[in-house]
Order: C-alpha cells, then sequence, then structure tokens
C-alpha cells in the first residue's frame, strides 16, 4: 500500500473560492481516476491557507496508472486550468509514504 499525502498552501485568503472551485469541477473527475480519497482535510490549527488530502494506492505502479488516467480526462484538465486561472494556490508538497505494521492499513 502507497500513500499520497499531499499538502497545498493557499494565498491569503483565496482558500475558500479555491476549494470551492475543486468541489465544483475538481472532486469529480479526480475522485473517478483516482477513487475516493482517504481524507481531505483542512487545518484547525497552523497556517489557516494550508489543506491536505490523502490517496491510497495498491503500489507505486498504480497510482502511476490512476495518475495518467487523471491527466488524460478532460474535465480534470479543464480544472487545472480554471485552478491556474484563479490563482489561489502558492505551494504544494507531495509526500509518498507506507504504513507501518504495528497498526492496521487505513483501508
Amino acid at each position: 500500500m502507497l500513500l499520497d499525502v499531499r499538502t497545498y498552501r493557499c494565498k491569503p485568503g483565496t482558500i475558500k473560492t479555491h476549494l470551492a472551485l475543486y468541489a465544483e469541477k475538481g472532486a469529480t473527475p479526480q475522485s473517478r481516476n483516482l477513487g475516493q480519497p482517504l481524507a481531505y482535510l483542512t487545518t484547525e490549527t497552523g497556517n489557516p491557507n494550508e489543506y491536505v488530502h490523502i490517496w491510497v494506492y495498491d503500489s507505486a505502479a498504480d497510482r502511476e496508472a490512476k495518475r495518467a488516467d487523471l491527466w488524460a480526462d478532460p474535465e480534470w484538465i479543464a480544472y487545472t486550468q480554471a485552478s491556474a486561472k484563479l490563482g489561489a494556490l502558492e505551494a504544494q508538497e507531495n509526500k509518498l509514504m507506507v504504513p507501518v505494521d504495528f497498526f492496521p492499513s487505513p483501508r
């Protein structure tokens, strides 16, 4: 199992607009291609301009195939273009992680 942990930072004052755009145009194609995320979270404490989402894959090959499908989806491309036009995103950090053997997997 491979967990793709993604942290995004928006420009101050834009996170609600950015997440609304994602809910309207990005969530459906992304979930259709990647499956449902394990979590999609906003910050309760810390930087109020950050959010995190976590996707679960069977393997690196599974992730690669699903992400290729995502980037071939016209609805996803339309969302990324609208997101770029909005210009809310400031930074992104991705971590590929694996669960430890002494806690149950998230699936």
